[in-house]
């Protein structure tokens, strides 16, 4: 972060503090500002000098932040948060920015979170808490932050159970699977059906195979 640019930033984190203070992504940039400003060089110039003086002014002033360090700030936000998938999540990337050495830790926070049932007005009844978008963010937060690809194929392979339709996690009941199997039977001929006939039968059901029948 350049130096010009801090207190701009840190007046972008306050006003994310006054907006909703327990999302979690004002949780990841108000930690991830402090940590860069912690592993700034000490301060040379009287303007350098002067950002430090007022973000040591302005730090005990942050509720989340008072009287904490940034590790304990992250373990009360997720005391606070724990039955949230996204808060767990996000207290899951900050352990791992904050201590690297971490990483299997913060990848369990994640994994023992639980999709628990919520009920709706309706016929519908109950259902599933944890959204679509939200466990595609958490996957491509294994995959591409934490960069631990076993813990991403564990979590595909579970949120494929509860989005069956899902594309993206290759749900039994998602287009891409069941494209998949329409081309592995077309090519199988102990299958019974030649290659000509299973051809003709489009993968949207109609059968086009008969459609210069006459009767």
């Amino acid at each position: 972060m350049r130096k010009r640019k801090t207190l701009l930033a840190f007046q972008a984190v306050k006003q994310l503090l006054r907006l909703d203070a327990e999302s979690p992504d004002t949780h990841r940039c108000l930690l991830k500002f402090f940590h860069v400003v912690s592993s700034m060089a000490a301060p040379a110039t009287d303007s350098e000098k002067l950002i430090c003086t007022v973000l040591e002014a302005e730090r005990p002033e942050i509720s989340h932040l008072h009287g904490k360090s940034l590790l304990e700030a992250n373990e009360s936000f997720l005391d606070k948060h724990k039955d949230s998938l996204m808060h767990r999540a996000a207290a899951a990337e900050m352990l791992y920015l904050l201590e690297p050495s971490n990483k299997g830790k913060a990848v369990k926070l994640i994994e023992d979170s639980s999709n628990n049932l919520v009920q709706r007005n309706g016929a519908l009844g109950s259902v599933k808490e944890w959204k679509l978008k939200d466990c595609i963010a958490v996957h491509k937060l294994l995959s591409s932050v934490v960069v631990d690809m076993d813990a991403a194929s564990r979590w595909k392979l579970r949120c494929a159970e509860y989005f069956l339709h899902s594309t993206y996690f290759e749900g039994s009941r998602s287009s891409a699977v069941l494209k998949s199997s329409y081309n592995q039977i077309s090519r199988n001929p102990e299958n019974g059906l030649n290659h000509r006939h299973m051809d003709s039968l489009a993968p949207n059901g109609k059968l086009e195979a008969f459609k210069d029948l006459s009767i």
